[in-house]
């Protein structure tokens, strides 16, 4: 046996545990999801429950109402996060020592308790509310509200898209930086020629996990949204522990799980372009 042959055989043995893992605990449940779903109420099988989804009012409301929650807050993450990579990899100074300090301090403290810390500072009758009432102002409503959501968003995805984008930044030679500044280019000219070409594979992976990470949430959008409309994860467990309706619970995980794959085909498809791209 030649030995690429033998290589090949080897390697195929150390991903078959992995793809059986990644069976057992991902493809599995999300096949017999999909055939709970297709469950109607007399028996049969089709396609009623995600007809459902579309023809019916608070439900078309839930899904729009996610996506603009997913979308304002990965708009807002991406941004804070590459401005403060950025910041950080290109200055000095004690506000720069202070931020690599404390920027990671969030992802340490559990996501209910900082949201009840979110709500107790925000809330109509919070902290921050009472004292603006010294001063005669008054505080916009932000908890319960899609507001409260993107905050809290805000709070568990910066640090760790920040992270995410300063080592890739990281990677980036200061000798790159400094001969494009010889040769006269301004600092916009080496962001985008320059320091957003060597980081744009990982943005994309932060995209991804940003946006899987917010239109799958529930802890947040449970605790501090509205009642209606809410988001596709809150929706799934009311429709599953309140109404007792597995089949259409069992149709929303999966429409969460085709949103987020659509957004993981365009990941993958733009790192199989870039592979073949290469020499």
């Amino acid at each position: 046996m030649r030995k690429e042959a033998k290589m090949g055989i080897f390697g195929l043995c150390l991903v078959i545990p992995s793809f059986l893992l990644l069976s057992v605990i991902v493809i599995t449940p999300i096949i017999l999801s999909f055939f709970e779903s297709l469950r109607n109420e007399s028996g049969g099988y089709d396609l009623s429950r995600y007809v459902y989804l579309f023809t019916d009012e608070g439900m078309r409301a839930n899904i729009v109402f996610t996506l603009q929650v997913t979308i304002v807050s990965c708009v807002i993450v991406l941004a804070v996060s590459y401005a403060l990579a950025v910041y950080m990899r290109f200055s000095t100074g004690r506000l720069v020592d202070l931020i690599r300090k404390t920027y990671m301090i969030p992802i340490f403290i559990p996501g209910v308790i900082a949201t009840y810390g979110l709500i107790n500072l925000l809330g109509n009758h919070g902290w921050l509310s009472r004292w603006l009432l010294l001063f005669g102002g008054t505080l916009p409503r932000i908890i319960f509200d899609q507001k409260g959501i993107i905050i809290a968003n805000l709070w568990f995805n910066i640090p760790f898209t920040t992270m995410l984008l300063s080592s890739a930044l990281a990677g980036i030679p200061n000798a790159v930086i400094e001969s494009a500044k010889d040769i006269g280019a301004s600092r916009l000219r080496i962001f985008f020629r320059i320091i957003m070409p060597l980081s744009y594979k990982t943005f994309l992976v932060a995209v991804t996990f940003v946006f899987m990470g917010v239109i799958g949430s529930f802890t947040a959008p449970f605790l501090v949204g509205p009642n209606a409309p809410q988001m596709l994860g809150v929706s799934m467990e009311q429709v599953f522990s309140v109404f007792q309706e597995r089949e259409q619970a069992a149709a929303i995980s999966f429409f969460t799980f085709l949103l987020c794959s659509l957004l993981g085909y365009f990941y993958i498809r733009s790192m199989v372009k870039e592979e073949t791209a290469r020499p």
